[in-house]
């Protein structure tokens, strides 16, 4: 920004991660206003699995995804799956993927990811000790599987955080140890991992109360703003609603998620981000499992929350307004049905959320071509886990306070 001053800015996205970089701004005393064409939390926010946990968040290209992804093409119940359609978007996606999962790529993006991961909970602790009702629990992650072999991946997972400098701890234990941690495992859990000082939240709890704070603090949130462009005229920024007026800001932030290179393309955005759709529902016909219980195996996860259990799971590589797919919430409580006692009982707030994943499996934090439009997305799983720690240097980063930890983040990288 040089030596013009950023006063009012514009964050478009009222998901975690827009929430979050509105919030840091106006601790530093910046005048924001949030815009977002459905509401807080409409998106990816609100029905995921609420989980933040650093030692968890690595890149999603890693090395043996190919061979999993391919033959995942051709099951459309895979957890990992693929809808091949005609769209150069998606192809483009698919070959960047491609050339982002080597053993040395991921390596270097583990160690970018390590340098967020590292103080993601410091952000969350610092927006509870300024009121924020944040509603975390701290807790530790169990992993089942029927044998090692299902956890044998994970395993690997942790060491490497924890090569990589973070608090990344896991026990092994027998599928005996396992069942007597969480007694409605049943007899098909043969092993378990579990892994120390992990937080949960609501996320869609924590998406509102991040809202109202930003409101008290002086912010507006407008739903029902459909941006279809924004442009840099040289001093101002000028935002253009499909419906409305259009609204000028001294900066621009896009958090749009899994929409995001509709907007910053024009900006020199080249990294495709593309939606990684998970699919959740919530059981409150039975008790809550006494803690997360996660399924690397099935890439399904099962948090306790105040209404029941909320299962979640798939990575589905389609459109980000593709419909519903009631098929993949049935798949979703077949793979969980052999490891919890009892019938499932019934199913609430079924829901599909577009995660934005990025090609090479980092976040895309900073500036673009035009300094005046920022980008803060492309988290993957991980923009719970991750959005408030990025947000708090974004908002450093806007305000020319840089930080090292961005650069490989940039989204003109």
């Amino acid at each position: 920004m040089g030596s013009e001053r950023i006063e009012r800015v514009g964050v478009i996205g009222a998901g975690s991660t827009g929430l979050a970089v509105a919030w840091f701004l106006q601790r530093s005393g910046v005048e924001v206003d949030v815009l977002d064409r459905s509401g807080v939390a409409a998106g990816s926010s609100r029905g995921n699995a609420g989980w933040l946990t650093p030692a968890l968040a690595g890149p999603l290209p890693e090395p043996g995804i190919l061979r999993y992804g391919a033959r995942a093409v051709l099951d459309p119940r895979s957890p990992l799956h693929v809808s091949l359609r005609p769209s150069r978007d998606l192809w483009s996606f698919l070959a960047r993927f491609a050339r982002s999962s080597t053993r040395a790529r991921w390596a270097d993006a583990m160690e970018h990811l390590a340098s967020i991961n590292a103080v993601a909970l410091d952000a969350f602790d610092e927006l509870a000790d300024a009121g924020v009702r944040v509603g975390a629990s701290d807790v530790d992650i169990l992993a089942v599987g029927r044998t090692t072999d299902d956890l044998r991946h994970l395993a690997a997972e942790v060491a490497a955080a924890a090569e990589a400098g973070l608090d990344a701890k896991a026990d092994v234990l027998t599928g005996a140890a396992a069942r007597e941690l969480e007694p409605q495992l049943t007899d098909e859990v043969g092993a378990g991992l579990l892994l120390r000082s992990q937080r949960t939240i609501d996320p869609g709890d924590f998406c509102e109360q991040l809202a109202q704070d930003v409101v008290r603090r002086g912010g507006r949130i407008f739903p029902g703003v459909d941006v279809v462009s924004v442009h840099d005229d040289g001093r101002e920024v000028e935002v253009l609603d499909r419906l409305g007026p259009p609204r000028r800001f001294d900066a621009v932030v896009v958090a749009t998620g899994a929409w995001l290179n509709r907007l910053v393309r024009p900006y020199g955005v080249r990294v495709p981000v593309q939606a990684g759709r998970g699919y959740s529902f919530t059981m409150p016909d039975r008790p809550a499992v006494s803690r997360p219980v996660y399924l690397p195996a099935q890439r399904v996860v099962c948090t306790p929350l105040a209404n029941g259990t909320r299962v979640a799971g798939t990575m589905e590589l389609r459109a980000p307004d593709a419909p519903f797919r009631e098929a993949r919430i049935q798949q979703i409580a077949a793979a969980v049905a052999p490891y919890l006692e009892g019938e499932l009982g019934g199913r609430a707030d079924e829901w599909c959320g577009s995660r934005p994943c990025s090609a090479d499996g980092l976040p895309l934090v900073g500036p673009t071509r035009s300094p005046r439009v920022f980008v803060h997305g492309g988290h993957g799983m991980w923009g719970i886990t991750q959005g408030p720690a990025t947000a708090r240097l974004l908002s450093d980063q806007m305000l020319g306070r840089r930080s090292e930890v961005l650069r490989p983040l940039s989204p003109m990288r």
